[in-house]
């Protein structure tokens, strides 16, 4: 999803984006900075943990920063040099030290309600999560904590979503959640990525910065992220398939699952057909 569907307008919108997070950045270090000047006194301890919240906060946004900068570039070259639009996801694939990283986004009973992938595998990943019903993201969502699992551990900790994860050619899978103020709106999964940056503290700070400066707060651009996946159509599917074989909605959100996996589709694209009635399920 382009801002006003073209990519010389997210460019700007991303780089206006940047600039505001690094001005944040610059009032958080100086509020810490005179924090830690009061630390001294009887009151040191008030002070340094505050200085240490405003050195985080400081971190969040530099790091938003990086991943806003980096989207107005390669939205940028793509308006000089064509081919497939850039996605928001790409950079922090980049950021992560991988092709492959997804972001899942969740309602308040913790379902699935919309994904955003930087490329095929991840998509097709986060689409298996959804369709077994297990999987790192679920794990870190409901955990409130770092995931992770090797090719050893992947089939142990995931009976189903192991071993068909594994089919796509993934190895290693890191999960961290969305952390916001009182809850958790969903996960950032990393696949496969490099032995040197295979790190929970340096992906979580990634994820802190998607939550807090791109998807929430006072000045945040969701329509960057672009290529998100909505499972509405999923839930109409499932609706459908009610209707036609009498049963509940949730037992023909199964079916629709289930059916995906057996074809080994996408499940938006099974979905589709179901509601264009080009698919019949039962």
């Amino acid at each position: 999803m382009d801002l006003d569907g073209d990519s010389p307008g997210q460019a700007a919108l991303a780089r206006r984006r940047a600039v505001r997070a690094r001005e944040r950045a610059e009032r958080a270090l100086l509020l810490a900075e005179g924090y830690e000047s009061l630390s001294a006194g009887s009151a040191g301890a008030t002070f340094r943990r505050l200085a240490e919240l405003h050195r985080s906060t400081a971190v969040r946004h530099q790091v938003a920063a990086e991943l806003l900068e980096s989207h107005a570039r390669r939205a940028g070259q793509w308006v000089r040099g064509g081919g497939p639009p850039p996605l928001f996801m790409t950079g922090v694939a980049e950021a992560c030290g991988t092709p492959s990283v997804a972001v899942t986004l969740v309602d308040a009973d913790r379902r699935q309600v919309a994904t955003a992938s930087s490329d095929r595998p991840s998509r097709d990943a986060q689409d298996l999560e959804f369709v077994l019903g297990e999987g790192p993201a679920q794990d870190a969502v409901r955990e409130r904590a770092p995931v992770e699992a090797d090719a050893a551990a992947l089939g142990r900790r995931w009976p189903g979503y192991g071993p068909a994860v594994a089919a796509l050619g993934v190895g290693h899978v890191v999960a961290v959640p969305l952390e916001a103020p009182g809850e958790c709106v969903g996960a950032l999964a990393v696949f496969d990525p490099s032995p040197d940056t295979a790190s929970t503290v340096l992906f979580s700070r990634i994820a802190d910065a998607l939550t807090r400066s791109v998807l929430l707060g006072g000045d945040t651009a969701p329509v960057l992220f672009g290529g998100i996946d909505y499972r509405a159509v999923v839930h109409q599917a499932a609706g459908v398939v009610a209707v036609q074989l009498r049963c509940s909605v949730n037992d023909a959100l199964e079916l629709v699952k289930a059916r995906a996996f057996a074809d080994g589709r996408p499940i938006g694209d099974v979905a589709r057909d179901i509601v264009d009635r080009q698919l019949k399920i039962g």
